[in-house]
């Protein structure tokens, strides 16, 4: 901030009040992490070959509503470090009296306040966003805070890494955020892949470009994105748990392992 000569007279209140209202000097909330502005890889030109989505019963190809992969600038923002807690959102129930999840007794939580909260819908993970200042994050904020600029295909690099991602039932169930630090991205976010799937702000829509006929495709389905501790259907593959794998649910949808983050500024 520019040095005010002379103290703070009236003509240099209105000059610093001028400057704090046109550059929006207020610092972001506490426990999240900063991704600066530039461009970044979205998407993925992968090709299932080999078909094995097929093999192993996805009713969708593999990848198909990934691409075209392309280049994306974004302004700077924030999101949060983790996955929201059940600590955290209980403060909000209490606070708001929002519905608690149904899997909770009584009002309170039954797994560790620090896993991540579940079975919350859309509109849930909006409204706790939105009492925190905060909004759910778009799918392209989303994918670069996962994956960094360089299009990655994990938080953590280009390899698979079982040590250092929550899924394929490893630990059958949901385990408490932060626990693979090694798993973070670029960034400094945290269980951006595996643990729970996150809520975004966005429809499921074909992107630019995109050449595959998804009847799905619209304002039905919210996407949902990192992969979950379990991973999909009757098999867990890496596959789910990479950056710019993209899931869909109904908005209303609750489930075990769907969570989410929040992203700031409004």
């Amino acid at each position: 901030m520019p040095f005010l000569r002379g103290g703070l007279n009236f003509k240099n209140f209105l000059f610093l009040a001028t400057f704090i209202l046109l550059t929006g000097c207020k610092s972001p909330p506490e426990d999240m992490v900063d991704i600066p502005k530039g461009e970044f890889i979205m998407g993925s030109n992968e090709v299932d070959r080999e078909a094995k989505a097929l093999q192993y019963g996805s009713r969708k190809p593999w990848y198909a509503n990934e691409r075209p992969e392309r280049k994306i600038y974004l302004k700077d923002y924030h999101i949060d470090r983790t996955e929201v807690t059940n600590k955290k959102y209980k403060e909000f129930v209490d606070a708001t009296k929002h519905p608690a999840p149904p899997d909770w007794a009584n009002g309170t939580y039954t797994a560790g306040p620090d896993n991540p909260v579940v079975f919350v819908n859309w509109a849930d993970a909006a409204a706790y966003c939105e009492w925190k200042g905060k909004r759910l994050p778009t799918e392209e904020e989303w994918e670069k805070a996962a994956r960094g600029s360089d299009g990655r295909r994990f938080p953590w690099g280009n390899d698979f890494d079982l040590k250092k991602v929550n899924t394929m039932g490893e630990y059958q169930g949901a385990t408490p955020v932060g626990m693979f630090p090694d798993g973070k991205s670029p960034y400094g976010a945290l269980d951006m892949a595996g643990n729970v799937q996150e809520w975004t702000a966005d429809w499921y829509k074909a992107y630019p470009g995109n050449d595959f006929n998804d009847k799905d495709y619209g304002e039905k389905f919210k996407v949902i994105r990192g992969g979950g501790w379990g991973g999909m259907g009757h098999y867990t593959l890496q596959v789910y748990v990479r950056s710019a794998f993209r899931n869909t649910t109904a908005p209303e949808g609750r489930f075990n392992d769907v969570g989410f983050r929040c992203a700031w500024p409004k």
